[in-house]
């Protein structure tokens, strides 16, 4: 698929998100149409590996949207044999009519071998799903508005959460509440509302191909959407694509060496405010699919930490090869990263971040002495965005970059702020310091900073990047397009310098002339140098203007005077 054709599929999920979502708050809505998507992925891939497992016992006849299954009373599809493919007129008071899928016709002939395939599948693929959950099913339901759509779904996200995946998968779709007024006021308002809602996606999508990178990326179109409607919640769940790719161009780089190019592979990535993923999931993009052994996420809020996974997923990311936590990266309440033994201890090749700005926090005496902040101190209980970098700071590998997106702030503040930077600072662990445009971000529209931090780095001096006046402006948002992204990464692969845009100081520098103040318009100013003005030959120039004004006057009086005119003063 071209980018041209994504993004007509992007807008055009939007664009029925848009018509359809009416009253209904966009984060909720959204909720709601990413799950969908979600499970159209899910049973895509599942019908496609369930077709791989069983070969030529896969029925081979062409599924026809019109034929029909009735359904129990349960809204459970009762599927015939091969032989009886056309269904039986409902009776009166039958619940509805099901969608033939081929896989439901192989369960209907091989119940015997059903408890054996599905082992195989949840082998192989890790989950099942059982036909009548499968999204070909569920849209036949919405087409036809079944009374029992609401409840078939239901009963599909209890068995995905409960019964397909590993535990670690159970609550995906926990946060989906298909009960809520918001969809309507009865059973009945709510169960039209849904089959209104799937039959435009599944219409929406049909005439587009539908494989795992596409409906990843059309899922994270969708959530950039969603954010821009979000306004200041967006900081929740979403960076920016643009400076995702900045901060995961920077730590797929040599972290000794940058100029030689990209690692081919990191072991280990983590990001303890992961949001919804993107930008691990552009970490990812920068290497290839076979770029990371593992990937590592923190989120604190339920429902974000619901997209992560699916988000995971959607991009083909195998449910062994990420780890997603849902609590508070701050009280550091994952067991895998409160491993006491240092030949244990989680060390990753690349840490990300972009945490809540300024975030209020009530630290402990007893977080006090936790291993991420005793060395350096805790953060001011007004700002915890220092206690935010330690923490992700600990975890970073001798042989790794960390990025991080803060608040200006951070450069200059005094107090235990400055402390935690001079350290830091005196460490050689601070490497590069990128100032960028104001109003980048959803959630504010302040300028923020990237602070490139290293635990091994050669360079003695701190690189500046002043990047504020590179960018395009926007009715809403300012963005940054390629050329400003490729110039951001050029100058700190290379560590360039360039007037009124990036410099190489020195730590006596900072230390000596500027007391480990980071502000970067200290080191990289923006400003336009005055023009010198010669005050003599300013001078002169008034002086000669002031005779030819007195020699044009006494002209005009003489013709003022032959006139019979009074002359001017």
């Amino acid at each position: 698929m071209t980018q041209q054709e994504l993004s007509k599929l992007g807008s055009t999920l939007w664009g029925i998100a848009d018509d359809l979502r009416g009253a209904m708050n966009a984060d909720d809505f959204r909720d709601y149409m990413l799950s969908f998507l979600f499970l159209r992925y899910l049973s895509d891939n599942y019908e496609a590996a369930a077709k791989k497992e069983l070969g030529s016992d896969y029925p081979s006849f062409q599924s026809n949207p019109t034929l029909a299954l009735p359904l129990s009373g349960e809204g459970t599809v009762v599927p015939p044999s091969a032989k009886e493919i056309v269904a039986p007129p409902l009776g009166k008071g039958e619940a509805g009519r099901g969608y033939i899928s081929p896989l439901s016709v192989w369960y209907a002939e091989n119940a015997g071998d059903v408890a054996e395939f599905e082992k195989q599948m949840r082998r192989k693929v890790h989950y099942v799903i059982e036909p009548q959950h499968l999204w070909s099913s569920i849209a036949e339901l919405a087409r036809t508005q079944n009374g029992e759509l609401l409840h078939t779904l239901e009963k599909g996200f209890k068995y995905i959460e409960n019964e397909s995946f590993d535990s670690t998968f159970q609550g995906l779709f926990s946060e989906i509440n298909l009960n809520s007024e918001k969809l309507g006021k009865n059973y009945t308002d709510r169960n039209a509302k849904l089959c209104t809602i799937i039959s435009r996606i599944a219409a929406g999508i049909a005439g587009f191909s539908t494989n795992s990178d596409i409906l990843g990326d059309a899922y994270e179109y969708l959530i950039g959407q969603f954010a821009a409607g979000s306004g200041k919640k967006a900081g929740e769940f979403y960076t920016p694509q643009q400076i995702s790719t900045i901060l995961s161009a920077i730590v797929t780089l040599d972290s000794q060496e940058p100029a030689t190019g990209k690692k081919k592979k990191l072991d280990k990535v983590l990001d303890f405010a992961c949001g919804s993923g993107s930008l691990l999931l552009n970490v990812r993009k920068q290497l290839g699919s076979h770029g990371i052994g593992k990937i590592y996420g923190q989120e604190s809020n339920i429902t974000t930490y619901n997209l992560a996974r699916m988000n995971m997923l959607l991009h083909g990311v195998k449910d062994s090869e990420f780890e997603i936590h849902h609590g508070d990266s701050l009280l550091n309440d994952w067991d895998i990263l409160n491993e006491m033994n240092p030949a244990k201890k989680l060390e990753c090749d690349a840490v990300v971040a972009n945490p809540p700005f300024s975030y209020r926090w009530e630290p402990t005496e007893a977080i006090g002495e936790d291993f991420r902040f005793k060395s350096y101190g805790l953060a001011p209980k007004s700002a915890a965005d220092f206690a935010f970098l330690l923490h992700g700071f600990h975890f970073l590998s001798d042989q790794g970059t960390m990025a991080i997106i803060l608040p200006h702030g951070v450069l200059f503040r005094g107090g235990a702020e400055e402390r935690i930077r001079t350290k830091l600072l005196k460490d050689g662990h601070i490497d590069t310091v990128i100032g960028l445009p104001a109003n980048l971000f959803f959630s504010t529209g302040i300028p923020v900073c990237i602070l490139v931090l290293k635990k091994c780095k050669k360079p003695d001096d701190v690189l500046f990047i002043n990047a504020s006046e590179h960018f395009e402006k926007g009715k809403r948002q300012n963005r940054l397009l390629p050329e400003h992204i490729d110039k951001i990464v050029d100058t700190y692969q290379y560590r360039k310098e360039e007037e009124r845009y990036s410099r190489r100081v020195s730590m006596d520098v900072i230390a000596k002339e500027h007391n480990f103040n980071l502000n970067i318009s200290r080191y990289v100013s923006t400003a336009q140098a005055e023009e010198q003005i010669d005050l003599q030959a300013k001078n002169a120039e008034l002086v000669e203007l002031e005779k030819n004004i007195v020699a044009s006057t006494s002209r005009h009086n003489q013709f003022l005077m032959e006139l019979g005119l009074p002359p001017l003063p």
